[in-house]
């Protein structure tokens, strides 16, 4: 597809400090969109770093940046800067991210080649070990998503592959859809809003797509306060979506789990280990004591006030 056919895209980036990455970011996507019509959303959430000098300079007039006057997260902040989006498409970018030549294109290319596409995702490598971070998103027998490709050994090279869902670190979404859908949920604290949007479209019959031929590098969880909220974000994720999810782990996890320790057998656990050799060869199905175990500590966690970093 050449460049002058892309539609418009507004690509829609939460910033809290970092400075250094949204320089080499924002360095990316310059480099990797020219003769694209795009506009830029930046919206800082707070920084404290140099990063609300650093958008004050920049003289671009496609990029755009709102400010929020009090920490609200990943997705507020999207959802505040897809208000003021007007492409076709929405996309949804990570500040850590380094995209490279070509990213663009493939992801585009599947609402033209795949019927009923909602969320398209793509090959995210980890910056610091060039290994693969994300090809796609599966469940584990939890009932929590975990990341198809990660630490594998090899990975199969496809064009387009369906999954569950797909992160919103690097997301190319049609705006009318995101809208549609009511954004992300706020309910959520910087963790599973993605993955809830991508279940949500699924519920209505939208795909969601890696297109593996695109492929960007990623300084995984590099934000501050990333992790901050994993316990209530997965609690409530589960109470939303455990039923369904943990059928889903029941079929992807076996071999996500083998594939995930290949290189490195001692991280294996015993049990674990077994429970998937066992599930492998069809000699066990349903759910597993261990799963049971850890489903409940989560959903048995007494519920906490959000946590922020505390770098403001």
């Amino acid at each position: 597809m050449a460049s002058s056919q892309l539609p418009q895209i507004s690509c829609v980036v939460p910033v809290h400090n970092r400075l250094d990455c949204t320089q080499v970011f924002l360095e990316s996507l310059m480099q990797t969109t020219q003769g694209v019509d795009f506009d830029l959303i930046f919206v800082d959430d707070m920084s404290s770093d140099g990063s609300r000098e650093y958008f004050a300079q920049l003289k671009d007039p496609r990029i755009r940046v709102i400010y929020n006057e009090e920490r609200e997260g990943y997705a507020v902040s999207i959802n505040r800067g897809c208000q003021l989006a007007q492409g076709e498409y929405l996309g949804l970018l990570n500040n850590d991210l380094i995209l490279t030549p070509g990213w663009l294109e493939p992801m585009l290319r599947c609402f033209k080649q795949r019927l009923r596409v909602g969320a398209v995702g793509n090959i995210q490598k980890n910056v610091e070990t060039g290994t693969v971070d994300h090809a796609g998103i599966v469940f584990d027998l939890v009932g929590l998503p975990d990341h198809y490709g990660k630490n594998y050994p090899f990975l199969m090279s496809f064009d387009y592959r369906d999954f569950p869902a797909v992160t919103a670190a690097c997301m190319l979404i049609k705006r009318t859809l995101f809208e549609t859908m009511g954004g992300f949920d706020e309910v959520y604290l910087n963790g599973c809003e993605d993955v809830d949007l991508c279940l949500r479209l699924r519920a209505k019959k939208y795909r969601s797509l890696v297109a593996g031929k695109s492929v960007v590098y990623h300084h995984v969880s590099a934000s501050p306060g990333r992790r901050d909220n994993d316990v209530l974000n997965n609690q409530k994720f589960l109470q939303r979506w455990g039923d369904e999810l943990i059928k889903l782990g029941q079929k992807d996890w076996p071999f996500q789990y083998m594939m995930r320790y290949w290189k490195t057998p001692w991280k294996y656990n015993g049990p674990k280990l077994l429970d998937a050799l066992l599930r492998m060869a069809h000699l066990k199905r349903g759910d597993s004591a261990w799963a049971r175990k850890k489903r409940a500590s989560i959903l048995d966690t007494p519920g906490k006030k959000p946590v922020w970093a505390k770098s403001n």
